[in-house]
């Protein structure tokens, strides 16, 4: 394997991290014993640029490429963005109903519903009806309540666990 730049990042399938390389965690590094990757990262994934610098962290995230491209929002170098859950309003959902629709006439003849039966006048074990066709009403709107409770729902793309690493030596990257 070629000697990796300074602050590389590489994807690695492996459960630990080789030498002179860090997993991409997030955590702190003292700058003192590595001032040639804080030259070429600074404070942009955290630490106080003082004593400590951060590593990136891609735990629980995908890497983008920041800039602006047509039609893209601007992204800044080390910006965080996203959520693992969504919970969304009744605002965010599509203008819809459920009408459950029920029979003023009719006993109750089937003895469980399908997809096509209807409420019958008649609540006993026998409650529902197979003619949907005939003396059909809609049920009080109350008779439906709201289902969901606000709970939030997962909102991460599909995806195969693997391991980010940082190079913490090796070449130092010359400007073009």
């Amino acid at each position: 394997m070629s000697e990796p730049f300074i602050a590389e990042i590489r994807i690695f399938a492996g459960n630990f991290a080789p030498r002179s390389w860090a997993f991409c965690n997030g955590q702190l590094l003292p700058i003192a014993q590595n001032t040639a990757l804080f030259s070429l990262i600074g404070t942009t994934y955290g630490g106080d640029g003082r004593t400590t610098t951060a590593l990136p962290n891609l735990e629980g995230r995908a890497p983008m490429h920041p800039g602006r491209g047509p039609g893209l929002t601007e992204r800044r170098l080390g910006e965080k963005t996203g959520t693992e859950t969504v919970t969304l309003s009744e605002a965010q959902i599509p203008s819809h109903s459920h009408t459950m629709r029920g029979s003023s006439t009719a006993n109750g003849v089937a003895g469980a519903p399908t997809n096509t039966s209807s409420f019958a006048r008649d609540l006993s074990p026998r409650a529902y009806q197979a003619n949907t066709t005939a003396n059909l009403v809609d049920l009080a709107s109350q008779s439906l309540s709201a289902t969901g409770g606000g709970q939030a729902h997962s909102n991460m793309q599909p995806f195969l666990a693997l391991n980010f690493i940082i190079a913490l030596q090796g070449l130092y990257p010359s400007r073009s």
